[in-house]
């Protein structure tokens, strides 16, 4: 069960990974995870953390440099993320009780080479229980030991870390022992049992207890050891150590078995219950490897290697136990003696992290003191310096070094310099130390920023909200510090004359372009401006790149009904003849969709008629046709409603009626003409344009009309010098009729119509067809028809008379 909540918990970590990035030419990405992720798992996008395109991944030959450390993070090129290679089963085997724990590796890429460190940390989950060594431990205690007598009991060990790490003990029952209340967790204090009430053989030979060691975890763990005491009898005495305190001194590099100290204790009782063991009960970390104590005699040997750099100073605690379970305890300081084997130690006095890059020779960089606790020669120190740098270290007097430039500095040929200086002492065998020193070469404002594009496209979808961030641009300036830092300005340009500040904004600090407007495609579908990158030099460099900014279409626009025409006071009709055959066309329904794309892909549908059974509409020319022999019994009065359809999503649609009559003449349904309904739906802004085409039709009308009666006029007088005759010879034109030469592009001569409805002002204007179809034109006021006609007949016998006629 607890091994399956791990599981989920980990599960659940796992989708708040955190991941921190700082940009910089080598990026570093850091990444946290719990242990015991199963091998697969994700650890994080890398592609994306970085902004590396998958395709460079692939390019660059991206792998995973680990150095001599075990792999078990592995880099999917095809995906663009790190997953686990190898199971993490246990942070405690990687790190121990170290805090924090990290994996460091580094991805590599070629053409051009670049890498970015990777930090993994490990998190810990409370998967481990405290532990006791022993499953059980026996005491025999007499029957006559004192109330407040204690008994070392062993501390248990819990590999978790902080929280998850060992909080607390108890001990059930307590009927005769509890836990000394001063003990502390984690301190070099014992885990002590303290007798709070007598024994008594008679009453219970034996006495099981339970000691519980608890973390802190959630869920909290714990473990437990069993404590099996045997009342004695009459033991009434516990030994008693000859010294509280034993010292003892020892040189480091000793053989093993070397004798420290012998302990003695003794016990006042006789025979059995005088006899004393002795044993090491608690000591500082690592050093139970290193000492032993003889259980009879009391004697303590070196049995490891001890080393004085590592520790100085040793304590341990030795307990001697007599037969009836009494025990005192004395403790054993233990300290090493240093031999010659110290290495010379680099004392860094004073450092300059950073220096220009016109420094002067001679400039001092570093100085240092070198020591060795050593006497005679291994004591005595030379120092060198690693070869083919602008460097040199000069000795200004015993111990005292200084480190100088020797050569002019160019930090666009190194921009730092590690220097290593090595000293040896004069030793056989000789040891030596080293350090690096890190210098930062400063940079003169000699690079202007660089764009990463040379030049930038982005899209943003119209009816933006003000202020929405569109992408960014960035430039790098391959200086150091201030000269690098870039500002970024958006260059002074107009859009159809208004400023490009009315349209975007960019971020001085990121590069982030906001749009400051909300756009509209049918109004502006793309612009481009500059923008401007200045480094923070003095004087400050700049670059410049084009944006270009492409307005995506929203299906934000409803189809508009060009044909036919709805209006309030006037009716138009289509006429269908009786003998109309399957498939006569009888009109179209033009509309059209200022959006783009399938915004504006129309489709048509029927949605009402008189009778569906007579009448279709093409679903994407909007033509209705007869579906059937239109017979006798049909309605003379018809009406379609259409709905008119866009491709958007949403879909937004519009809707038309056409009303039919089904006749042979005119006459046959003049009186069916004023029962039409009429749908009164008015635009302001339609009918402002209305108002206006009719103002210009009725000044071209008036134009028109103008220049045929001076023409007639010229024509007239023409006709009376050619003729010589004093009659005027006026042609006559029928009412309404106009015809044309047949020399034009149209070899048969057509009347045209322009009609308007009595309400100009919300109504729009129809231009009729040819004659070769008849439309019906009614007026609720008058009960009057005009039927179109065609003419083949020239009506003067001037071949090149021109003739222009406009109706109204």
């Amino acid at each position: 069960i607890r091994k399956i909540s791990d599981r989920t918990m980990a599960r659940q970590v796992l989708l708040f990974i955190s991941v921190l990035s700082l940009s910089s030419v080598h990026g570093q990405v850091s990444y946290s995870i719990p242990e015991e992720m199963a091998k697969g798992s994700l650890v994080g996008n890398i592609a994306q953390d970085l902004g590396l395109d998958i395709k460079r991944l692939k390019s660059g030959k991206a792998r995973i440099y680990t150095g001599d450390s075990a792999e078990y993070i592995e880099l999917n090129k095809e995906r663009g993320v790190l997953l686990i290679k190898e199971n993490i089963d246990h942070r405690e085997a990687l790190c121990g009780q170290t805090t924090p724990c990290a994996l460091h590796f580094q991805i590599i890429l070629e053409n051009p080479m670049e890498f970015y460190s990777i930090t993994v940390e490990i998190t810990d989950t409370n998967d481990n229980a405290p532990v006791f060594k022993r499953n059980a431990m026996t005491f025999e205690i007499s029957e006559s030991a004192l109330t407040g007598a204690r008994f070392v009991l062993e501390r248990a060990i819990d590999n978790d870390v902080g929280i998850n790490g060992l909080q607390s003990y108890y001990i059930r029952p307590t009927d005769h022992f509890i836990l000394k209340p001063n003990s502390k967790i984690g301190s070099s204090k014992n885990v002590e049992m303290v007798l709070q009430k007598p024994l008594d053989r008679e009453e219970q030979e034996h006495i099981s207890l339970t000691l519980t060691a608890l973390d802190g975890g959630e869920p909290q763990l714990s473990g437990t050891m069993q404590i099996v005491i045997t009342v004695l009898d009459a033991n009434d005495n516990a030994p008693v150590c000859a010294e509280a305190e034993y010292t003892a001194s020892i040189s480091e590099g000793a053989p093993k078995g070397t004798v420290l100290t012998t302990i003695s204790a003794s016990d006042a009782d006789q025979g059995p219950n005088g006899r004393v063991t002795y044993s090491i009960s608690n000591t500082a970390e690592g050093a139970a490897e290193l000492f032993e104590v003889d259980e009879k005699y009391g004697v303590v040997r070196l049995v490891g290697n001890v080393d004085y750099e590592k520790m100085k100073h040793y304590e341990i605690d030795v307990q001697a136990t007599d037969q009836g379970g009494h025990s005192d305890a004395c403790k054993v300081i233990i300290e090493v003696m240093d031999t010659n084997d110290n290495k010379p130690s680099i004392n860094t006095m004073s450092k300059t992290n950073s220096i220009s890059e016109d420094a002067t020779p001679g400039t001092v960089v570093t100085m240092m003191n070198i020591q060795d606790p050593d006497s005679g020669e291994n004591g005595r120190v030379q120092c060198t310096m690693n070869e083919n740098i602008p460097f040199a270290m000069k000795s200004t007097s015993n111990n005292f070094f200084t480190v100088v430039t020797d050569s002019d500095l160019d930090r666009e040929r190194a921009s730092e310099y590690n220097i290593s200086v090595t000293c040896s002492d004069e030793g056989v065998p000789s040891l030596s130390s080293s350090v690096t020193l890190t210098l930062q070469i400063s940079d003169v404002n000699d690079n202007a920023p660089v764009f990463e594009r040379s030049s930038y496209e982005a899209y943003i979808i119209e009816n933006n909200t003000p202020g929405l961030s569109i992408f960014t641009v960035k430039a790098r300036d391959a200086d150091w510090n201030q000269n690098a830092r870039v500002s970024y300005i958006l260059e002074d340009s107009s859009v159809n004359g208004v400023p490009i500040s009315s349209y975007v904004s960019v971020s001085a600090d990121s590069g982030v372009i906001h749009a400051v407007r909300s756009f509209d495609y049918e109004q502006i579908k793309d612009f481009q401006f500059r923008v401007k990158a200045q480094d923070g030099g003095s004087p400050p460099l700049s670059s410049n790149v084009t944006v270009k900014i492409m307005i995506q279409d929203q299906n934000d626009n409803a189809p508009q009904v060009l044909y036919p025409v709805q209006t309030s006071s006037s009716l138009v009709a289509e006429m269908v003849p009786r003998s109309a055959d399957v498939g006569y066309l009888v009109t179209k329904v033009v509309a059209v969709d200022v959006d783009s794309g399938q915004n504006a892909w129309l489709s048509y549908k029927l949605q009402k008629a008189t009778d569906r059974a007579l009448f279709e509409v093409g679903l994407q020319n909007g033509e209705i046709r007869t579906i059937r022999q239109v017979n006798d019994k049909d309605a003379v009065k018809q009406r379609l409603t259409v709905v008119v359809e866009d491709n958007g999503q949403p879909s937004r649609s519009a809707t038309v009626n056409v009303n039919v009559v089904v006749a042979d003449s005119f006459p046959e349904v003049l009186s069916e003409f004023t029962d039409f309904t009429h749908d009164k739906e008015y635009n302001d802004n339609l009918t402002f344009y209305l108002v206006l085409a009719l103002a210009v039709v009725s000044f071209l009308f008036i134009t028109c009309l103008v220049v045929i009666i001076s023409v007639k006029i010229y024509r007239w007088k023409q006709s009376r010098i050619l003729y010589h005759s004093n009659l005027p010879v006026i042609p006559y034109y029928p009412p309404r009729y106009a015809d044309t030469l047949g020399t034009g592009t149209l070899q048969h001569v057509y009347n045209y119509e322009v009609c308007r409805t009595t309400d100009s002002r919300k109504s729009d204007c129809q231009f009729a067809r040819p004659c070769s179809q008849n439309v019906l034109l009614m007026d609720p006021s008058s009960t009057g028809t005009m039927q179109r006609m065609q003419n083949e007949q020239n009506i003067l016998d001037e071949p090149d008379s021109p003739i222009e006629v406009c109706c109204i």
